[in-house]
């Protein structure tokens, strides 16, 4: 078999029968899982890879674990990169098409959404005995009892269904958006403040009997979503937390400087969250892990430095995202992984870990399990994005990016920025990326 899409076909054995949990034994307890998920996070706004925003308690993450140089996000934009990383499926074989993001108050977006046969991660943890939650952001639809996370594998839910919510009143614009379990409720509060704290009361509730998956999935530091009272209309808005400007004097733009604050809230509540696994005795057996859904939207405060592009884009800024992960005693502190890993593979490893198995639709991942657990390098393959506005694809150090007619090729290695077109150099590399990425478009949905 040819280096094309060794990757896509070996998810495709793990989508039959589980290869991945045949490859891994679970430890014993079986592990639990929280996965933290920021929205609209970039590269350059982590203190870890290098950003002026300082964030101790993410940092502590890269100190006692793994930082990943190299991770890929499915999509550069919220409810595709939801999608992908849940399903373990590019967004493009989703049934609703869902390759942008969803709009709260869009009649359209009210019968679009996460389908009852597009298995996700929870559903099959669910099934192996895992007690499973989301708190924070859903964004899979919001119109019909049928996305709720609850019907997809979550027995808690709490938290938005749709893109964002005003930080002091959790509405989108005028319309409320805030539900415990299917039910709306109002709270007084801060957004991150309250997503941290339903997940402290979740996880003291939780105990070494029985594993759990906590899908922790912040609204921050996405903008607000307001109301203009004179327009009659949702206005998108930078809500820091009152008092938390003054932790940032070492940044003087004002639109930077409210980004960074609403950062730090996070940065603050992933503390208390990994405080509270710690005081319950939980963390030893906890696999934790930190990532963001897309690229950073520089016209909010966002940075995505040194990478070309931003929020809904497939150039690495909009697609390529901090990554951390550690769990005590089997993943060597103080690692970095270079090696190319997406979302898409997070699905596969969770299954390997956990000695789930899963049955039906192909995986577009593979497992991680050997990589983390024994510093095996992982099998080479391609990393696919198909998106409205642009494709692409990254073999190795290479990447093949198309954005309308104009066709791009790049050498990562050597120019993580982006900014040396080598197509006309490399026309049979270009070629051979071209046709790996119609090999595995040919695969998807015919819409």
């Amino acid at each position: 078999m040819g280096m094309t899409n060794l990757r896509h076909v070996k998810s495709f054995l793990c989508g039959g029968l589980s290869l991945a949990a045949a490859i891994t034994l679970p430890a014993a307890p079986r592990p639990n899982i929280l996965l933290i998920f920021a929205d609209d996070l970039g590269r350059g706004d982590v203190s870890c890879y290098d950003s002026e925003i300082r964030t101790p308690n993410l940092d502590s993450l890269a100190r006692d674990g793994v930082k990943f140089e190299s991770f890929y996000v499915a999509a550069p934009v919220c409810t595709a990169s939801r999608f992908g990383l849940l399903t373990g499926r590019y967004p493009a074989r989703s049934h609703d098409k869902l390759f942008g993001a969803l709009m709260f108050l869009q009649e359209r977006d009210a019968t679009r959404g996460i389908r009852a046969h597009e298995t996700t991660i929870a559903e099959v943890l669910q099934r192996e005995g895992y007690q499973t939650a989301i708190i924070g952001k859903w964004h899979l639809g919001h119109g019909q009892p049928q996305f709720s996370p609850r019907r997809h594998g979550f027995d808690h839910a709490y938290g938005s269904s749709g893109g964002c919510v005003d930080y002091f009143t959790q509405r989108y614009g005028e319309k409320p958006d805030w539900f415990r379990n299917d039910k709306p409720i109002k709270e007084k509060g801060y957004t991150t403040d309250l997503i941290t704290d339903e997940a402290v009361r979740w996880l003291g509730q939780q105990s070494a009997e029985k594993p759990f998956f906590l899908y922790l999935a912040y609204t921050a530091p996405h903008y607000g979503k307001g109301w203009n009272a004179e327009e009659k209309k949702p206005t998108s808005v930078l809500q820091p937390k009152p008092g938390q400007l003054n932790r940032f004097k070492n940044i003087t733009d004002e639109k930077r400087r409210n980004f960074a604050a609403m950062v730090g809230s996070l940065d603050d509540g992933v503390g208390r969250v990994l405080e509270t696994l710690r005081r319950a005795k939980l963390d030893r057996n906890t696999l934790i892990i930190f990532t963001s859904d897309n690229g950073g939207d520089p016209r909010f405060g966002g940075s995505n430095k040194p990478l070309r592009g931003k929020k809904n884009e497939v150039w690495e800024g909009g697609i390529r995202e901090p990554c951390l992960m550690v769990w005590p005693g089997k993943i060597k502190p103080a690692a970095v992984i270079r090696d190319p890993t997406t979302t898409l593979d997070f699905f596969p490893t969770f299954c390997a870990i956990a000695g789930a198995k899963r049955e039906g639709s192909a995986l577009d991942g593979q497992s991680l399990a050997t990589l983390l657990l024994e510093g095996k390098p992982l099998p080479e393959g391609d990393l696919f994005w198909q998106q409205p506005n642009g494709i692409a694809l990254r073999r190795g150090a290479w990447k093949f990016l198309r954005i309308g007619k104009e066709e791009m090729l790049f050498n990562l290695d050597n120019d993580p920025s982006e900014s040396k077109d080598l197509a006309s150099d490399k026309p049979e590399m270009l070629q051979a990326l071209k046709s790996a990425h119609a090999a595995i478009a040919a695969t998807l949905p015919r819409w």
